[in-house]
């Protein structure tokens, strides 16, 4: 998504367009280099699915609570009104370009866009830079190996508190590093 947001962010800038990213948004960390690659906004869908503002119906299961989820592009969405967003005929039967599920509840609105913003500011931090123009001109990109971004979070220590913006499990590894 990364090569993506820089190729169209250079094409964008040449005609005055702004650019959203779009997928594959799931930390503040990601934000982050989406608007350092240049995009000049992110879409937030699945990240803020899971709060209480969000809409669905909030369930427990096996001792965790859940919001269920459902993307626009997703049949049920589309069967219940969102067809003409993508130009579907109400005699045609749509294609599925969304999902529905359930997402972890996260809490309040105002408290998760408090941790993706704390988050870009600290990127931003990172590079010294005061706004989001001169983060896009002072960021640097490299790629470090698996490895690398595995000693580059907290290992050989049994986290016992989880903080509201790091948690293992965003990670794909679980708990123990």
């Amino acid at each position: 998504q990364l090569s993506a947001i820089l190729e169209c962010a250079d094409a964008a800038r040449e005609y005055d367009i702004p650019l959203i990213a779009d997928g594959g948004i799931r930390s503040s960390g990601d934000i982050a280099k989406a608007i350092a690659a240049g995009a000049d906004a992110v879409m937030l869908g699945g990240l803020l699915a899971g709060t209480k503002e969000a809409p669905g119906e909030l369930f427990t299961l096996k001792g965790e609570t859940y919001k269920a989820y459902r993307g626009m592009g997703s049949l049920g969405a589309m069967r219940e009104g969102s067809k003409e967003r993508y130009f579907w005929l109400e005699t045609e039967e749509p294609i599925a370009e969304g999902v529905e599920g359930r997402v972890k509840y996260r809490g309040e609105l105002a408290e998760v866009l408090y941790q993706l913003v704390g988050g870009l500011r600290a990127g931003m931090g990172y590079c010294g830079a005061p706004d989001i123009k001169s983060f896009q001109r002072k960021a640097k990109f490299i790629q470090i190996t698996h490895a690398g971004l595995l000693e580059s979070h907290p290992h050989d220590v049994q986290i016992t508190k989880e903080a509201p913006n790091y948690r293992f499990q965003d990670f794909g590894w679980g708990w123990g590093g």
